[in-house]
């Protein structure tokens, strides 16, 4: 399976792919309509490696350093340059009115933010 999706990969070599069936493998249902890849599916194969890489090593540069033999820069560079490439969402996450106000007081944030957060 994962030499299909290698293949897959090769063939379309970047170019947008719409995906317009998809089947449960151990039912038969199938759905159909477009459907776009994950983002990490619309990575290279070669970042794909290195992405799966990366998790295996438990985000430690230094693994990554060993694995692939390059320099902390080296390594550094190619993950801002793949994470340049997933659009990512921010969420505020709005704290209690007590803990606004503890980061205030602990000098953390100024009154101006504390205003901020209050407010939301």
């Amino acid at each position: 399976m994962s030499q299909d999706w290698q293949e897959l990969t090769r063939l379309t070599q970047g170019a947008s792919i719409i995906v317009e069936r998809v089947r449960l493998t151990d039912k038969k249902i199938a759905v159909e309509g477009e459907f776009e890849l994950p983002p990490l599916a619309r990575l290279t194969l070669e970042d794909q490696v290195f992405v799966m890489a990366f998790v295996r090593c438990e985000g430690t540069i230094k693994e990554m350093e060993k694995t692939f033999g390059v320099s902390y820069p080296t390594i550094k560079s190619r993950l801002g340059r793949i994470a340049k490439q997933f659009e990512f969402v921010e969420t505020v996450v709005s704290l209690p009115r007590d803990e606004i106000l503890a980061s205030l007081e602990r000098g953390e944030i100024t009154a101006r933010e504390a205003i901020e957060r209050l407010s939301k």
